[in-house]
């Protein structure tokens, strides 16, 4: 197995804890869906939001969906002007035989314009 990074991002309705709970939990969710990941096979996960998320860790979510053991961060992603609101994403660190280009990144919501080159029709 080699270790993967596999990246996502999304963003959260306002500033409260219960949207960015939300918005990290779907994030979460889509990208271990998308890439048929094992909680155990996840080293670690990294998280930045941007400067006006700061209600929660969006690692809660993450620990709320059985994350208990793996190592989780959160950071304040660099303050561009322009650049996307509310915004949090994700690299995910997983060991798995998939090849590089099978690894699936998800990217939600107002999120989708950072990579609108991986997006797929189906994704939500």
């Amino acid at each position: 197995m080699k270790v993967r990074g596999v990246r996502g991002a999304t963003t959260s309705d306002s500033n409260s804890r219960e949207d960015i709970l939300l918005a990290a939990r779907d994030l979460i969710t889509g990208i271990i869906e998308a890439n048929e990941i094992v909680v155990d096979d996840v080293a670690s996960i990294l998280f930045s939001t941007t400067a006006d998320l700061n209600a929660e860790f969006p690692a809660v979510a993450a620990r709320n969906l059985g994350f208990t053991n793996t190592a989780l961060e959160c950071l304040v992603e660099m303050n561009v002007p322009g650049s996307l609101a509310r915004c949090i994403r994700v690299l995910m660190h997983v060991n798995s035989d998939k090849q590089q280009k099978e690894i699936r990144h998800i990217y939600l919501k107002n999120a989708k314009s950072l990579r609108a080159d991986l997006i797929d029709d189906d994704s939500e």
